[in-house]
């Protein structure tokens, strides 16, 4: 696989955005086994926790080798402490990895652009704006997954009170409750869509955020989303859980194939 660290100028948060890209090579060295490879890859955005950033996927995990297997491009952006939202006090990070980051991708990376060859997932933080991303635009994956997710906000703006993170990115705390971050409504609101992507939602059940798992995933399913769901035993907040979360879900993506 190639490393690429892709730095430009964003237009939607005025500033130099970096990037980092594992993308596919015909020869994929020494120890590895590749599939053939295609014209344009396949794509993962795949998107980093609270206290992380664009080069932490590649650190913590062996997502390399498990995209080699597949010819499967990773796209891996920052977005600082944002939720991945539009803050009220800051920057425009929903504009920026909904809108410019693909569209930037795509135009200066040879990879496709077909719904069904692009998939979104994310760790934490990372869970939740994977989630937000499939539940507002469903037409766009073919699949999403959320580990240990971040995936309800409200919750998670309080439990961020003290720092004034979620007064930051949201203004109000107590009035996220079926807004447009609300994960729980965008599932109700777009449960009729035409194409929805296949959703992984994997937690450990020692996590401190399993609580939100739990009423989470049930109300995928009673929405009528297509939701794989996973609790590994006494798995806690780590990246010993993520590692294999992360090649669970890229097997996952190519087994429906």
């Amino acid at each position: 696989m190639a490393f690429l660290q892709i730095q430009f100028f964003s237009d939607k948060l005025n500033v130099a955005s970096t990037v980092n890209v594992i993308l596919p090579e015909a020869n994929q060295g020494i120890g590895i086994s590749a599939a053939q490879e295609e014209r344009l890859s396949k794509v993962l955005y795949l998107l980093h926790g609270y206290s992380d950033d664009h080069s932490i996927w590649m650190r913590r995990t062996s997502v390399e080798r498990y995209a080699a297997a597949h010819n499967l491009a990773v796209i891996m952006p920052a977005v600082n402490h944002s939720f991945y939202c539009n803050e009220v006090h800051g920057e425009r990070y929903w504009d920026y990895v909904s809108e410019e980051l693909p569209e930037t991708m795509h135009r200066f990376l040879r990879i496709s652009d077909r719904p069904e060859d692009t998939y979104v997932a994310g760790l934490s933080m990372g869970g939740y704006g994977a989630m937000r991303l499939a539940l507002t635009y469903p037409e766009r994956f073919a699949a999403a997954a959320s580990f240990s997710g971040a995936v309800d906000i409200a919750e998670i703006a309080q439990r961020h009170g003290e720092d004034g993170t979620a007064e930051r990115i949201f203004g109000s705390m107590t009035e996220l409750r079926g807004t447009e971050v609300d994960l729980f409504r965008l599932m109700q609101e777009n449960a009729k869509a035409a194409h929805k992507p296949r959703l992984y939602v994997s937690c450990g059940t020692a996590d401190f955020l399993y609580d939100a798992h739990e009423r989470f995933v049930p109300a995928l399913a009673e929405n009528g989303w297509d939701v794989t769901r996973y609790d590994e035993p006494d798995a806690i907040h780590e990246w010993g859980f993520w590692d294999r979360e992360i090649a669970k879900f890229i097997d996952f993506i190519f087994r429906a194939e």
